[in-house]
């Protein structure tokens, strides 16, 4: 059980404000925190894009007005998220020092514009943000209704200016122990002649330079995670001198590609994302669209250890940025939060509270609109989910209880996508795992999403697609995890380079994990969209294979299933191993997802897993603070959904239940005595 903010009665709910738009409409701010108290909004976020309001010259600094609207908020029972504003720079800071912006991968310097343009290397831009933080935090790190730091925006991107070169030379120059032929080894450079004879001949892999060698491509996108991660560090360390009790967060988004979040996620106190799924789209049925929006959830809440993490912002209705900007129909928002809150979070907050008149975000949603009124459908919608917060206030600090879990590892997705074979269009590691996640769903079973090196002792059941990249122990982390009793689902594509990308000799998948799964793949076959094959199982389940099917030679392990066509017909294509006390199953080829699911049924119910059979469209979780469960059920359909076994006092309404039905959209949480 863990509080996040114990001066808060129960769970947050709130967003970004910005105030510093309307400081001529004393009546506007005023109508706001109305507004804020008839939506059961306990929480804002402030000056997330504020410096140039902060500091309009450089060392003239203005934070009344911030003062000001802080202790109206607090006096009303509102407290803050207080960002540093070093998420979008003044004009004045970039035309006097220009050297603070990034470089491309072109090698060209940016101009002033648009959000998070500088250089995480620049000492200008450090020395001028370790300004404003200072005086920010100075004068309102001591106020009684801030309760936590938002450290800049959204962080992302990359600089290949001087600066960021040469700390990429000296990075690798610390990690290969000042050893040029170590690096030159692991990148294998003597293809193509590519050998480096020091240290400063390493560019980062330009557009116009070197990008075939596979360990560059990786350490740069290492370094540019290291980079980033110390530049946040850096801020961290600032508000931690000056305020340390105050915690940090800084806000993620989803499976962010440019950076490894894990790494990150060590340096924060609390891990926060922005959601923002696309609804009501046409080529997916809704409960695809949650799904895919539960993995995310599932992902943050596996970095926050024993904490909840937050919903950092939210869309209250539409955005401007999809490539169809969608209402939410009606139910949908609750829906969402409820979904967040089952999912381990301990908020729901969106962006924004209102609407701005003019720039590029004046017709993202908001709470409130242009129309400037509280009658309307979205915030009658987002009073609702306040109300519905408050009935959940219980369920705070609570944690999710996890069965089973999914390596997914960002350097691993970078070496699959920069992997020259197989198929360029058709690796979809990131599609791949929400597949995976998606057949557990609708099982029942919730899952964790974590990385090849975490600890795996908890899980009755580990997903492992394409585990193509192994990193330092990570092949004895899960034969360790085998022969105690865990139950391991490998698939092709597994094991077949080390850490800098060098393929294993001796059989895939390496580093001895040949041994754990009884076999070796002897060839990979790349499968056109036209070709077929399929696997037929034992008790004569046949199932489609496409993609990807590799040619497996079994020492000891049980076949399972076998390929039905093609020149290699009959040959293993699914096959588990017994060692220790566990069991490691291999998945030769990319399976329909019915194939897919027959497996992880089977390996469940041989766990003793709570395997259930929901209706289509529904989601089923639960949370425990070790005294209680709350068991969470989302009708993500158009129509009802009958849940005979579900039972506990239902927190939304007040009513036992002995049986459920949903109706379309429709979500319940039981409270019950935890088991």
């Amino acid at each position: 059980m863990s509080i996040l903010f114990p001066k808060v009665d129960g769970l947050l709910h709130g967003g970004d404000y910005n105030p510093e738009q309307w400081l001529d409409r004393e009546d506007i701010l005023k109508e706001d925190i109305r507004m804020m108290k008839k939506a059961h909004i306990n929480t804002v976020t402030l000056g997330v894009f504020s410096w140039s309001v902060y500091e309009p010259a450089e060392g003239e600094f203005h934070f009344e007005w911030l003062e000001k609207i802080m202790d109206s908020l607090y006096e009303n029972g509102i407290y803050t998220v207080l960002a540093t504003p070093t998420g979008a720079r003044p004009a004045w800071l970039d035309a006097r020092y220009p050297e603070a912006m990034r470089v491309t991968r072109d090698g060209v310097r940016n101009r002033h514009g648009l959000r998070h343009n500088h250089c995480m290397s620049s000492e200008k831009f450090r020395e001028k943000a370790e300004i404003i933080i200072r005086e920010l935090a100075g004068r309102l790190g001591g106020h009684p209704g801030l309760i936590l730091w938002h450290i800049s925006n959204e962080l992302g991107g990359e600089c290949c200016c001087p600066s960021c070169q040469e700390r990429f030379r000296e990075y690798l120059r610390k990690k290969f122990d000042g050893d040029i032929e170590k690096l030159n080894h692991a990148w294998w450079t003597t293809f193509w002649s590519h050998r480096f004879s020091d240290f400063d001949e390493i560019e980062a892999p330009m557009t116009n330079g070197e990008g075939s060698i596979g360990g560059l491509n990786l350490e740069w996108k290492r370094f540019n995670t290291w980079n980033m991660t110390d530049y946040m560090k850096f801020e961290i360390g600032l508000l931690k001198e000056i305020t340390p009790d105050i915690p940090v967060t800084t806000n993620f988004m989803k499976t962010y590609p440019y950076l490894d979040y894990r790494v990150m996620a060590k340096e924060l106190d609390i891990i926060s994302w922005d959601s923002y799924p696309r609804f009501h789209n046409d080529y997916e049925e809704l409960s695809d669209t949650f799904a895919e929006n539960a993995f995310d959830h599932a992902l943050m809440r596996s970095m926050s250890g024993d904490k909840p993490f937050m919903l950092m912002e939210s869309a209250p209705g539409l955005v401007n940025w999809h490539p169809f900007n969608k209402l939410k129909r009606p139910g949908i928002h609750s829906l969402a939060g409820i979904q967040a809150v089952s999912c381990g979070s301990d908020t729901v907050q969106y962006f924004q509270w209102r609407k701005g008149r003019g720039s590029y975000e004046q017709y993202h949603g908001a709470v409130v609109d242009h129309l400037g009124r509280d009658d309307t459908r979205i915030f009658r919608e987002v009073e609702k989910m306040g109300e519905e917060l408050l009935a959940m206030k219980a369920a705070a600090g609570s944690r999710v209880k996890a069965e089973a879990a999914l390596l997914f590892d960002w350097e691993n997705r970078w070496a699959l996508d920069d992997m020259a074979g197989a198929s360029q269009e058709k690796k979809q590691y990131e599609k791949t795992c929400l597949l995976q996640y998606k057949s557990f769903l609708r099982m029942g079973v919730e899952m964790d999403i974590v990385s090849m090196n975490d600890d795996l002792s908890s899980y009755k059941v580990v997903a492992a697609p394409m585990l193509y990249l192994l990193k330092n122990g990570a092949a004895e982390n899960l034969r360790s995890y085998v022969e105690n009793g865990g139950r391991l689902i490998a698939t092709y594509l597994t094991g077949y380079v080390d850490e800098n990308t060098l393929c294993y000799l001796g059989g895939f998948p390496g580093d001895g994990l040949t041994e754990l799964f009884g076999l070796y793949s002897e060839e990979l076959d790349t499968l056109y969209p036209s070709d077929k094959n399929e696997a037929v199982f034992t008790d004569g389940t046949i199932c489609s294979i496409r993609d990807f099917a590799e040619i497996l030679k079994v020492k000891d392990a049980d076949i399972v299933a076998s390929y039905g066509m093609d020149f290699y017909a009959g040959t293993p294509a699914v096959t588990r191993k017994r060692s220790g006390m566990g069991e490691a199953w291999y998945i030769g080829a990319r399976l329909d997802q019915a194939g897919m699911e027959k497996i992880y049924r089977t390996c469940l119910t041989e766990a003793g897993a709570a395997v259930m059979e929901l209706p289509e469209g529904v989601e089923y979780r639960v949370r425990s603070d070790g005294e209680h469960d709350y068991a969470f059920y989302l009708n993500e359909t158009d129509h009802e959904a009958a849940l005979p076994d579900a039972s506990g006092v239902d927190l939304l309404t007040g009513k036992r239940a002995e049986g459920l039905t949903l109706r379309a959209y429709e979500a319940a949480v039981l409270e019950s005595d935890a088991l």
